[in-house]
């Protein structure tokens, strides 16, 4: 069966893959998403009227330390070593949009983080503004987190 999975041992058990053997290089990756919310809630954003606070600024923290902490959540993730995260943010149109950049220096990619960076991201900018996107029944019927994908992967040897 090991031979079929990589996360996978000769009895089926899942495990870690060793990457002991792999040299180190430099490792990049950039993944993107963006929250659907409703013009008024994306101008109150773009103009810091948000009631709990600076919501991009929030996210940003979110989505950086979510990065840091991709090997606590996802399991049979390696723990590497960040080198450095850039969170971007685009509103525009009826969404926020997030870029997170990731970089590390080491074994094993970086994909996880940065996809990991973006959905917390956008899952702080929905907590932040949620009074602000209910409908009269409580429901958010047109706030959506969409297009979550990685971008961009190098690794240069």
């Amino acid at each position: 069966m090991s031979e079929d999975f990589t996360h996978v041992d000769e009895d089926g058990d899942a495990q870690m893959v060793d990457v002991g053997d792999k040299a180190e290089s430099q490792r990049r990756a950039v993944a993107r998403g963006q929250i659907r919310l409703t013009e008024s809630t994306l101008a109150a954003i773009d103009a810091d009227e948000v009631e709990k606070g600076d919501v991009l600024a929030t996210a940003r923290i979110g989505a950086i330390q979510a990065v840091k902490h991709t090997w606590e959540t996802v399991p049979m993730c390696h723990q590497i070593s960040i080198t450095n995260v850039d969170v971007e943010f685009n509103v525009d149109g009826d969404a926020v949009e997030i870029t997170v950049a990731v970089e590390t220096v080491g074994k094993t990619g970086c994909e996880m983080e940065a996809l990991e960076g973006v959905t917390t991201g956008l899952n702080v900018v929905w907590d932040m503004v949620k009074a602000n996107e209910k409908d009269d029944n409580g429901e958010y019927p047109t706030t959506a987190i969409q297009n979550v994908r990685v971008v961009e992967k190098t690794v240069d040897r």
